[in-house]
């Protein structure tokens, strides 16, 4: 079986404890994206993010497009690890393997432990359009160069919520990003919105 001609480059993150494999191909039609923390979750749906589980380091991977967003543990530095990640994504994507044989079903929003509050439903409003696209023009391919992704979640009283995924979650920058960056890109084309705030996974 012949390889396929593949490079891969690695891209630090605003967040330090991931890091971003990008390919010269894509590996994820353009816009989907798919997050996996543990083995268990990406048994099934992608055999890449189930093998990287097997490195004792990582705590998550983040697909989309054409990179992957390896999280780590705090037990290892990246210079002992960047490579041998890099040198095993680009073996298994010359051997033609496959990323992702499907989409595993959208993730449920984390169960508040407060019995009183249920997990919010929201109900579909006249700037839902206009605020997805802005976050698809302006902010996503940001966010994607930093090996995360942001979902638009809901509008509500004011109040935008979104979903950071890949480094973007858990990343210390990411709430100044969140209300110095697309907080004000969005008030200054919608004064409805009053606020973005950043919803669990």
């Amino acid at each position: 079986m012949s390889q396929i001609p593949i490079t891969v480059y690695v891209e630090m993150t605003p967040n330090p404890n991931t890091m971003k494999f990008v390919a010269n191909k894509y590996l994820l039609i353009s816009g989907d994206s798919v997050e996996f923390t543990s083995q268990a979750e990406a048994k099934g749906y992608s055999p890449l993010a189930e093998e990287l589980f097997n490195f004792p380091f990582v705590k998550g991977v983040f697909l989309a497009a054409n990179f992957i967003t390896v999280a780590k543990n705090d037990s290892i530095s990246w210079d002992f690890v960047t490579m041998e990640l890099r040198e095993f994504i680009k073996n298994w994507l010359a051997e033609g393997k496959d990323v992702l044989v499907m989409m595993p079903p959208p993730k449920a929003p984390a169960a508040s432990t407060d019995e009183s509050k249920p997990t919010k439903t929201y109900e579909p409003s006249e700037y839902d359009d206009a605020i997805r696209s802005l976050l698809d023009e302006y902010v996503r391919p940001a966010v994607e160069n930093d090996g995360g992704a942001i979902d638009f979640v809901g509008f509500d009283e004011g109040i935008v919520t979104v979903a950071l995924r890949g480094s973007c979650s858990g990343c210390p920058s990411s709430t100044a990003t969140l209300k110095g960056g697309i907080e004000n890109l969005l008030k200054s084309h919608l004064p409805e919105v009053k606020e973005v705030v950043a919803e669990s996974l």
